[in-house]
């Protein structure tokens, strides 16, 4: 290779960097078993291996050696026959023999995406998972997060089934509590509460529901991208990507045809409604099956003078996350949780680590009384 050329018999090859913006597909991890060229274009992407590599084709964010413009006979040509002007463009290139390479052994930096960056909210970049997911994680995923998936590392367990990962950092939680604080409507502790079905809270806390500061879908897609997985790590069995389901995920996934495609849902609905429904309660007292979901999203205050402590209650979840947004010892004293069945609590919580618990049955539990100071909760009840 000489300045920008490479020489293959008697042809001397131009060379053409190529630096993409979202360069290649991610494959689903249906493919990653069967493709192994799929394989390595998930581990480009994803920085898992690093080199320079020559591709056919190319699109979106480029860079190109200046002498190939310059050059009529090398210059970029974006018309050919029938061809849109991605195709094209890579079809010329290898047409004169103008090597296409993608490279991810330097960050170059990326687009952002401004479209949606609402500045009237408190802390427009919290709500950028959406768009700008990148810059999300890099702002707001604790540090350690990946290391709850080390085959080596055992998660901690404070109590029994209570686990307790490290999932945000401090930047999140203290956002989090600005943009409540911001807010400002904190419900008033009663069981009353008209945001609910019904208007009945059976166990009020001081809260603000996320639908309440429009984080509602930016937490439904946090719940699904960083919780679940670890969900999957320790309470096995439940949910795979299906796009016929809520969510999209099916846990038990088979060959098979759902009613709603065959325009019998609503009369097999009926059937169990009439027929099934019967029986099961003859054998299975009070049990309803649902998609695994999160209705209830909400941030809790406890301070000595409003709120200070929680009674023992179930929970209405089939699990419960649990974050600690500010930190005991310092914002305030007391606090924590105490699972009476085992009589076992955690109180030396930390910002951002996030506790994971079996909602009814098993883990009875308590919010124990702050003496001093405010403390901030963010409180999940998934698949109610």
């Amino acid at each position: 290779m000489d300045g920008g050329h490479v020489v293959i018999g008697d042809r001397v090859m131009n060379l053409n960097w190529i630096i993409m913006h979202n360069p290649l597909p991610v494959c689903t991890s249906a493919n990653h078993g069967h493709h192994s060229d799929c394989l390595a274009k998930y581990c480009l992407v994803r920085l898992t291996n690093k080199g320079l590599w020559n591709v056919p084709f190319i699109n979106n964010c480029y860079l190109i050696n200046a002498r190939l413009i310059k050059n009529k006979n090398t210059r970029p040509s974006y018309s050919e026959g029938d061809l849109d002007a991605d195709m094209a463009f890579a079809y010329a290139n290898r047409e004169r023999y103008i090597f296409m390479y993608v490279t991810n052994r330097l960050d170059f930096g990326h687009l952002v995406n401004p479209d949606n960056y609402d500045i009237t909210v408190t802390h427009p970049d919290l709500y950028q998972i959406f768009d700008n997911k990148l810059d999300w994680e890099k702002k707001y995923i604790h540090e350690n997060y990946s290391e709850n998936f080390n085959p080596n590392r055992t998660p901690m367990q404070p109590c029994p089934d209570v686990y307790w990962f490290p999932i945000v950092n401090e930047r999140f939680t203290k956002e989090l509590i600005d943009v409540m604080e911001a807010y400002g409507k904190w419900s008033d502790g009663s069981n009353h509460d008209p945001r609910l079905t019904g208007g009945y809270e059976n166990v009020p806390t001081r809260d603000i529901h996320m639908n309440q500061v429009k984080y509602e879908p930016q937490w439904l897609y946090f719940l699904k991208e960083y919780v679940r997985s670890l969900q999957e790590l320790v309470f096995t069995g439940y949910y795979h990507d299906d796009p016929r389901i809520e969510g999209g995920y099916e846990a038990v996934p088979t060959r098979d045809i759902h009613m709603k495609q065959i325009g019998l849902h609503e009369s097999w609905l009926n059937i169990l409604y009439e027929y099934v429904s019967p029986l099961q309660e003859r054998v299975f007292i009070g049990y309803n099956t649902n998609p695994p979901r999160s209705l209830m999203n909400f941030v809790v205050r406890y301070r000595p003078d409003e709120q200070p402590s929680l009674k023992p209650h179930h929970d209405s979840s089939t699990y419960t996350i649990n974050i600690a947004l500010n930190r005991v010892g310092v914002d305030y004293e007391g606090g924590g949780c105490r699972f009476i069945r085992y009589n076992c609590s955690v109180t030396d919580t930390k910002p951002g680590w996030m506790l994971m618990h079996p909602g009814r049955l098993t883990h009875y539990h308590e919010g124990l009384r702050v003496i001093s100071g405010t403390r901030y909760i963010m409180i999940s009840f998934v698949d109610p």
